[in-house]
C-alpha cells in the first residue's frame, strides 16, 4: 500500500509538472506568434487600417467591462479646458509622499510653486463613496496652436489629458454632481493661492491688457502687494466689525441675489480728511476676499462709451475703486446753485463722462454685465455729491472715516511699538478726544521715536498738545472772523437799505416786481439786495429816459403852435 501511495504521488507531481510545462509552452507559442503577426501586420497594412482595427478591439474589449473612461483634453479648441484645470490644481494638493517624480513651475507673477504629479501614475478619488480613478498622460501630435496669455500662439509636440475612469453605473452622479464639485473646490483653492492685481486705466496712449478670451482691455496692472488687513486697521472696532459683516454676508448671498432678481455687488461710500485709512480699507478688503483691485481714473476717461468698455471689462470677484469722486463736476450736488452754472455749461460737451453715465452702470442695464464685484467711492466731502449717487442700490454701505480715536491710537500702538498698554495712554486718549488728527499723523510720530517707547510716546503727548493749541487758535481766529463779517454785514444792511429806500422814491416799481427780485437770490440775502439795486437803477434810468422823451415831445408842439400863429398874423 505504502509504494502504491508513492508511485501516486509521483505520478500526480509529474502530471502537474507536465501540465505547467504545456501551459507556459502554449502561451509562450501565443506571444510569439502575435509578435509576429503584429510584425506583418505593420510591414502588410496601411497605418488607418491598423487604426481602425484596434479601434474596433477597445470598442469590442469595452463592451465586455463595467468601467466607463471620460477623457479630458487640455484644451477644448483654442479655449482652456475648466475640467482639466480644476483636477490638476485639485491633484496637486494631494501629493502622496510615496511618489518619487514631481513636476515643479512658478509663473512669474504667482508667488507660490505649483508641484504636480508625473504622467502615468493614476490618482484614486472618492465621492459618495464611488471610487474615481484619475490617470494623467498625453498623447503626441504634429504641431497645435495654443493660445497663450499675451494673445500669441507657440507649437507644442503633445497635448496632455485626463483619463476619469469608474463604474457605468455612476455616469450622471459624475457628470451632474461630481465634476462640478471639482470645480467649486478648484476655484476655491485658486483664490487662496491667488496673487492680488492692482489695475488702473491707462487712458490714451496706454498699454493695453489681453485677457484668455482675447477682448481688449485698456487696463494697465502690477502685483498688489498691500499689507493692510483688518486686523491692522486703526479704526473703531464697531464700525470695522460692521464692514468685515457686510462684506462676509455679501459673498455668501449669491443665490439670494438671484433669487431677488438684482445683480451681485455691493456699493461702499468712504468719505473723511485725507489721511483717515480709506485706501487701506480697501487694501484690508481686498487681501481679505482675496479680490483684484481696479483703480478707475476718472480724469482718463473722456466719455460715457469709454467709461462702459472699462467697466465691462472688469473681472468678477474684484473691487472697482473712484478715488476722490467728489472732485469730479458731473457727479456733483445738482441742486447747488454754484455747480448748476459748470454743469449746464459741460452738458454742451458731448465728450465727457456725465453722473447719468455712471448711473447707468451702478444700477442699470449693465450692472448685471459680471458678478461677484465690490464697487469703491472715496470723498473727503460727501456733501459736495449728488444724492442720486448715494442712495441705496448704489451706494449700499457709507462708512465715515474719522480722525483718530483711542481706539484707533491703541491699534496703532500695536502696530508700531508691540504695546497693548502703557500708563501714558491715559493722558494721549484724553487729549485725542479734543485734538483733530488723522491716523496718518500718528503713525508719523510713531515712526519717529527711537528704541525707547516712554520717550516715544512722551514726544507725542507734545505733538498733541502742540496740535490742540494751534487747533484753538485757528478756531479763534475764524470765530473773531465771524464776528466781524457778521458786524461788516449789518451796516452793509444799512447801506443797502437806505439806498433802496431812495432809489424806490424815484422810480415807479410795483411791490411784485421787488418780491420777484428778491426771491431770485434768496440763498444769499446780501446778493439779493444788489440785485434789487441795479433792477431798480435800471429802472430810475428807464423812467428818466421815458420823462425826457415826453418833455421833448411837449416842446416841439408848443413850437409848432408858435409857427402856426405867426403864418396867420
Amino acid at each position: 500500500m505504502m509504494m502504491w501511495g508513492r508511485t501516486m504521488e509521483s505520478f500526480s507531481s509529474g502530471s502537474e509538472m507536465s501540465w505547467g510545462t504545456a501551459i507556459f509552452s502554449t502561451v509562450g507559442s501565443l506571444v510569439a506568434a502575435m509578435m509576429v503577426f503584429r510584425s506583418m501586420a505593420y510591414n502588410l497594412f496601411p497605418k488607418e487600417v491598423l487604426e481602425y482595427f484596434n479601434a474596433s478591439i477597445k470598442h469590442y474589449i469595452a463592451r465586455l467591462t463595467f468601467r466607463l473612461t471620460l477623457v479630458i483634453d487640455e484644451y477644448e479648441g483654442l479655449e482652456m479646458n475648466e475640467v482639466y484645470e480644476a483636477a490638476e490644481l485639485v491633484f496637486a494638493s494631494r501629493i502622496s509622499t510615496g511618489l518619487t517624480r514631481l513636476r515643479v513651475s512658478k509663473p512669474e507673477k504667482q508667488k507660490e510653486f505649483s508641484v504636480l504629479r508625473e504622467t502615468n501614475t493614476e490618482i484614486v478619488d472618492k465621492f459618495n463613496r464611488v471610487e474615481l480613478r484619475w490617470v494623467p498622460s498625453f498623447r503626441k501630435v504634429d504641431t497645435m496652436k495654443v493660445k497663450q496669455e499675451v494673445g500669441e500662439s507657440s507649437y507644442i509636440g503633445k497635448i496632455r489629458y485626463f483619463e476619469l475612469s469608474f463604474h457605468k453605473n455612476h455616469k450622471d452622479m459624475v457628470i451632474n454632481s461630481y465634476l462640478p464639485h471639482l470645480i467649486e473646490v478648484a476655484k476655491s483653492l485658486k483664490q487662496q493661492k491667488k496673487t492680488l492685481i492692482l489695475f488702473t486705466n491707462s487712458g490714451k496712449g496706454g498699454y493695453s491688457y489681453y485677457d484668455y478670451d482675447s477682448r481688449q482691455r485698456v487696463w494697465t496692472s502690477v502685483n498688489l502687494d498691500h499689507p493692510a488687513t483688518f486686523e491692522t486697521l486703526a479704526m473703531e472696532s464697531r464700525i470695522k466689525h460692521a464692514v468685515l459683516d457686510d462684506v462676509d454676508q455679501f459673498v455668501k448671498r449669491r443665490d439670494y441675489y438671484r433669487r431677488v432678481g438684482k445683480a451681485w455687488k455691493r456699493g461702499y461710500l468712504l468719505y473723511g480728511p485725507p489721511g483717515t485709512g480709506k485706501s487701506s480699507l480697501v487694501a484690508a478688503m481686498a487681501n481679505y476676499l482675496k479680490f483684484d483691485i481696479y483703480d478707475l481714473e476718472l480724469t482718463a476717461v473722456h466719455s460715457n462709451s469709454e467709461l462702459r468698455k472699462l467697466l465691462v471689462a472688469t473681472g468678477n470677484r474684484s473691487i472697482l475703486v473712484v478715488e476722490d469722486i467728489d472732485c469730479s463736476i458731473g457727479f456733483h450736488h445738482r441742486s447747488t446753485k454754484a455747480n448748476q452754472g459748470l454743469i449746464n455749461a459741460r452738458k454742451k460737451k458731448r465728450d465727457e463722462v456725465t453722473l447719468s453715465g455712471m448711473l447707468n452702470f451702478l444700477d442699470g442695464l449693465w450692472s448685471s454685465c459680471g458678478d461677484e464685484r465690490i464697487i469703491v467711492f472715496m470723498t473727503n466731502r460727501k456733501e459736495k455729491l449728488d444724492p442720486a449717487l448715494l442712495r441705496p442700490g448704489r451706494m449700499d454701505f457709507h462708512v465715515m472715516m474719522s480722525y483718530c480715536t483711542p481706539c484707533g491710537f491703541r491699534q496703532l500702538s500695536s502696530n508700531y511699538l508691540g504695546l497693548g498698554d502703557h500708563f501714558l495712554f491715559r493722558d494721549i486718549e484724553d487729549l485725542l478726544i479734543t485734538a483733530e488728527i488723522t491716523p496718518a499723523e500718528v503713525a508719523e510720530q510713531l515712526l519717529r521715536g527711537g528704541v525707547d517707547t516712554n520717550d516715544v510716546l512722551r514726544h507725542f503727548i507734545e505733538f498733541l498738545k502742540e496740535k490742540k493749541e494751534d487747533m484753538e487758535l485757528k478756531a479763534k481766529k475764524i470765530r473773531t472772523k465771524k464776528a466781524k463779517k457778521k458786524i461788516e454785514g449789518k451796516l452793509d444792511e444799512k447801506v443797502l437799505f437806505k439806498e433802496i429806500k431812495d432809489l424806490i422814491r424815484s422810480t415807479k416799481v410795483t411791490t411784485a416786481e421787488m418780491v420777484h427780485q428778491l426771491l431770485m437770490n434768496e440763498d444769499n440775502p446780501t446778493n439779493a439786495f444788489m440785485n434789487l439795486i441795479e433792477f431798480l437803477k435800471v429802472n430810475k434810468r428807464q423812467t428818466e429816459d421815458l420823462e425826457t422823451a415826453a418833455s421833448t415831445e411837449e416842446d416841439s408842439d408848443f413850437l409848432l403852435s408858435s409857427e402856426d400863429s405867426e403864418i396867420e398874423l
